[in-house]
């Protein structure tokens, strides 16, 4: 038995286009973050898995044991009455039935999580947990993600890639991801903006799901959009881009955009990214935006630089 401890480590995720519309098959682009999430393994001397996660202050936030008869009782969820032990236990339940052999031998484990932003951030707390763990019981990650938490796979894409991607849905198959070069001339007019509120991504996939207005021509132009932002050379064809997107995305799913709601004096185009209504949105701004938005009580600006890979 080797005891050498084995860590995976996977990218956080930012979705600049195609937001709700990637789930009906949209092209979409999106950027790998620096920032991500670590899994660390050691085998211990119990028939435990011990279980610690570090957040970005190298403080514990969760903590639990997890015995293996709660793993692999599958006919019924924990009892525990904490819920993010539940979902880490029906996440690798899921990766058991994915991989048999996945702690077979009862074989007990110290695990430790490290993420290095923010949580509430929206970064992908889940979809780096997803991916390090697929990669610790080698199976596939976008299997893992649909029987667990769901949605298009976009952000597992992030976490395995150092490059902006493209991505596509495809029936009965694997996303279509393609690696772009997408380094904007003009990046050092970009900045990300965080809202000061997490965005639960379910909820909005299903109030998106129920409106049911997406439709081929939306999607074109979605994807026309997302191939022009690709090869933009100019922020103001970009920022015209992004209020172009912002449109269509509020028709879609019948909701004001977030520079009409909160910024209307800005002198920029602002964007929201993923769930709309949390999390961060994407700015282009001649000038440095960040006293603008201090002001207003957002205090979380990140150049395009210091967060994209």
């Amino acid at each position: 038995m080797s005891t050498k401890p084995k860590t995976y480590r996977s990218n956080g995720k930012l979705l600049l286009t195609a937001e709700y519309a990637v789930l009906d098959g949209a092209k979409a682009l999106a950027v790998p973050t620096g920032y991500g999430q670590s899994l660390t393994v050691e085998a211990n001397d119990t028939n435990i898995i011990y279980w610690q996660s570090y957040n970005e202050l190298d403080k514990v936030w969760f903590e639990c044991t997890l015995p293996f008869d709660e793993i692999a009782t599958t006919a019924r969820k924990s009892q525990s009455r904490n819920d993010i032990k539940e979902r880490l236990v029906e996440i690798l339940q899921a990766a058991k039935s994915l991989n048999p052999d996945f702690l077979s031998s009862n074989q007990g484990f110290n695990i430790t999580t490290h993420q290095d932003f923010n949580r509430l951030w929206g970064l992908g707390t889940s979809s780096t947990l997803i991916n390090n763990i697929a990669n610790w019981a080698n199976v596939d990650a976008y299997r893992l993600l649909k029987q667990t938490f769901g949605g298009s796979g976009y952000d597992i894409a992030c976490a395995q890639n150092d490059n902006p991607i493209s991505f596509q849905l495809q029936q009965h198959q694997h996303p279509f991801v393609e690696k772009v070069k997408f380094r904007p001339e003009f990046k050092q007019h970009l900045y990300f903006v965080y809202l000061n509120q997490k965005q639960n991504s379910r909820d909005g996939i299903s109030s998106y799901k129920k409106l049911g207005k997406i439709n081929a021509d939306r999607i074109d132009q979605i994807n026309s959009i997302t191939d022009a932002m690709i090869v933009c050379k100019s922020l103001s064809e970009f920022e015209s881009l992004m209020s172009t997107h912002e449109s269509i995305i509020s028709k879609l799913i019948q909701e004001v955009p977030i520079k009409t709601r909160l910024f209307s004096d800005f002198n920029g185009a602002v964007k929201s990214l993923g769930a709309w209504g949390g999390d961060f949105v994407l700015v282009a701004s001649e000038d440095n935006p960040t006293s603008y938005f201090n002001a207003k009580g957002f205090e979380v600006v990140i150049a395009y630089d210091d967060m994209v890979l």
